[in-house]
Order: structure tokens, then C-alpha cells, then sequence
């Protein structure tokens, strides 16, 4: 999970939020939305950070406060954000992200600076996703079931890559990573023509963590 940095919402979202404010369903530009929300979180889920099309089979726009308990928010764009299709129509033990949390609450949203939700969030070697807050790490697993096998996966897979490449590094340079090696990987892995690469944030993580250890 990564910080997301809200941009301007559509002009036909607020010209309809004007009209109808309470009126989700009924508004017909949901193509654009859609649109505004891959743009700002570059083409990756709000919650798992796997990939995410403007298609109605591979994302849904997500209510961070649900629509039926918080309906002053069903159009607020800051509550809006984009997930992925979560395994919908699967047995809800293999749902994840918005699918699986349903109407259910979450402390943090990672689309609120001050929530800082990167730094609630730390990576195991098996690709676990934890939280240092012992609720919110209750509702990872078990509201966004964000540590389903094939998830851990491909996180494993991440940490893995980043790890290789660090030990490749220390090979070349005989000898310790310098830190502004650590920040070249780190931009590059944040680089791209709009898109991140899904799951980079586990990478991003690493090094951070790293970076961290190297100061102390």
C-alpha cells in the first residue's frame, strides 16, 4: 500500500455532485472517474497495488467510508479512490481489497497525507504485509485479506528482485551499497510513462528500511 496524492476531480463529477449529491449511481461518466483515479495512483490498486485498467471488469472505483453509512461521501472525490476486481464472484475466502472489505471500515485511507499509511506498513521476507498497529494489522488480513497466497506472492517476488539486485551491486562495487546508488534504484523503480510497476512499493520499502539502518 502507498500514499496516494488526490489530483483535480472530473468537472462532470462535480457538476453532478452540485445536482444530485447523494446520487452515485445516477452519475453517467463514470469512464472519466475511472480515468482520474488510475491517472493519480498510476495504473496501480489502491490496496494491493496490482494492476488496474479503466475496464469494469478489472477495476471498481472503491468508497473508502462505505456508500450506506456515509452517503454525504458517495461523490466526495478524496473518499473515491480505484481497486482492483479483488477476485469478485470467488468464495470470500479468495476475495481481497474492496470486494472483501465490503461496507466494512478501515482505520487509515492511504489517499490522506496525514494518515502516513507508509509508514504503518512494513514487508516480511515471505511477502506478509504487517502493520505496526495491531488493529490495523487485523483489518489487512482480515478485511482486505491482503495476505492471500497468490498476493504474498507476488510481493515475495518484489522483495526477491530488489534483494538480487543488491547483492549483484555489492559484487560489482566489492563492497558496500552507497546510498546514492539506493536512491538511483529507488527512482528508477518509481519511474515510467504514467504507470508504476505493480507491487514497486515493496522495493521502494527495502530500500528505505535499509537507508534507515544504514543511519543508525
Amino acid at each position: 500500500m502507498r500514499t496516494i496524492l488526490k489530483g483535480l476531480e472530473p468537472a462532470s463529477l462535480a457538476r453532478h455532485r452540485q445536482a444530485y449529491p447523494e446520487d452515485y449511481d445516477g452519475y453517467a461518466d463514470k469512464d472519466a472517474l475511472r480515468n482520474s483515479l488510475i491517472n493519480e495512483q498510476q495504473g496501480i490498486c489502491c490496496y494491493c497495488m496490482g494492476r488496474i485498467r479503466n475496464e469494469y471488469k478489472n477495476m471498481k472505483v472503491e468508497h473508502w467510508q462505505c456508500q450506506e453509512r456515509f452517503p454525504a461521501g458517495r461523490l466526495r472525490y478524496n473518499n473515491l479512490l480505484g481497486a482492483c476486481h479483488g477476485n469478485e464472484g470467488q468464495p470470500p475466502h479468495l476475495q481481497h481489497c474492496d470486494t472483501s472489505k465490503g461496507n466494512r471500515d478501515l482505520l487509515w485511507n492511504p489517499a490522506e497525507p496525514a494518515h502516513q499509511i507508509e509508514a504503518r506498513i512494513r514487508y516480511e521476507g515471505d511477502g506478509t504485509i504487517r502493520s505496526y498497529n495491531t488493529a490495523f494489522d487485523t483489518e489487512l488480513n482480515t478485511i482486505l485479506n491482503l495476505n492471500l497466497p497468490v498476493l504474498k506472492r507476488n510481493r515475495k517476488d518484489t522483495l526477491d528482485g530488489i534483494v538480487e539486485w543488491w547483492r549483484l551491486e555489492k559484487a560489482r562495487l566489492r563492497g558496500p551499497v552507497p546510498r546514492t546508488r539506493f536512491a538511483r534504484e529507488m527512482a528508477r523503480l518509481l519511474a515510467g510513462n504514467g504507470e508504476l510497476r505493480p507491487f514497486c512499493q515493496v522495493a521502494v520499502w527495502w530500500i528505505e528500511d535499509r537507508l534507515e539502518r544504514m543511519t543508525a
